[in-house]
């Protein structure tokens, strides 16, 4: 391998080091974190997005979750906070008349859980440590926590007492969440404990919504747990291109963008 090879290499490297210890990263400050030119990081980038590795938006980069890297739960309250704040509150109000509703682990399930009406009593399930936490001191809600191991990074719980706890349960509604969004793939995620909550909380319940910001679609993750069709709406925001979120909905999704 040459020298150039091997620094390119190297670059490439410390690059992902980086968007992935972030959970995203400007060209700007990354070149000059790196010492090299923008064009460098921009070309290094290219790569990586080739290679599935990363995601480009808006002048940023994001980590591409896999079987082998996750994003923590802390990192993503830093990404698309007003995007996400807004698919909240659409999600929040397509509650309707469900009583007894699901919601996913995640950031973009917390914000949502925040935004849950205050007018009606509901009984809310959820895999989320921080979303039990949040929502227990409601008078109008009471919040059931489902059993099982806790995942470190993301505090959502996971494996079969989880599975096994949410099958015997017939919800109204659940607010679903995906680390990746095709029209081949359907959804995705990287572990597959989580794949078998959010597919028994699916199975479990009579409505189902998507929630997610634009930079979940077009990526694909380790494990499918469910099709683009399986949910009444696809909430995201504005800031998917029209021309994607027109393919999704040449798919079969009801696409709903805030």
């Amino acid at each position: 391998m040459s020298d150039v090879t091997e620094r390119t290499s190297s670059r490439a490297k410390e690059l992902l080091s980086l968007v992935r210890g972030q959970g995203r990263i400007e060209v700007s400050e990354s070149a000059r974190l790196l010492g090299v030119s923008q064009e460098t990081v921009r070309r290094e980038l290219r790569k990586l997005e080739a290679q599935g590795l990363i995601r480009r938006s808006y002048g940023l980069a994001f980590p591409v979750e896999s079987s082998t890297f996750e994003t923590a739960l802390a990192e993503r309250t830093q990404n698309f906070p007003e995007e996400k704040a807004r698919i909240a509150e659409e999600g929040a109000r397509r509650v309707g008349e469900a009583r007894t509703i699901f919601i996913d682990e995640g950031f973009q399930s917390l914000l949502l859980a925040r935004a849950l009406p205050d007018d009606h009593d509901l009984i809310v399930v959820t895999t989320s440590l921080p979303i039990a936490s949040e929502l227990s001191g409601r008078d109008n809600l009471q919040v059931i926590i489902v059993g099982g191991r806790v995942r470190g990074n993301t505090l959502g719980v996971v494996d079969g007492w989880a599975t096994d706890m949410l099958r015997g349960f017939r919800m109204d509604l659940a607010f679903i969440g995906a680390n990746g969004v095709t029209v081949s793939d359907g959804l995705t995620t990287p572990d597959p404990a989580v794949a078998h909550v959010k597919a028994a909380a699916i199975a479990s319940s009579h409505r189902k919504i998507f929630v997610g910001a634009h930079h979940k679609f077009g990526v694909t993750s380790f494990v499918r747990f469910a099709e683009l069709t399986d949910f009444e709406v696809v909430i995201t925001g504005v800031e998917l291109p029209a021309a994607r979120a027109r393919v999704f909905g040449e798919a079969g999704a009801h696409v709903v963008q805030v």
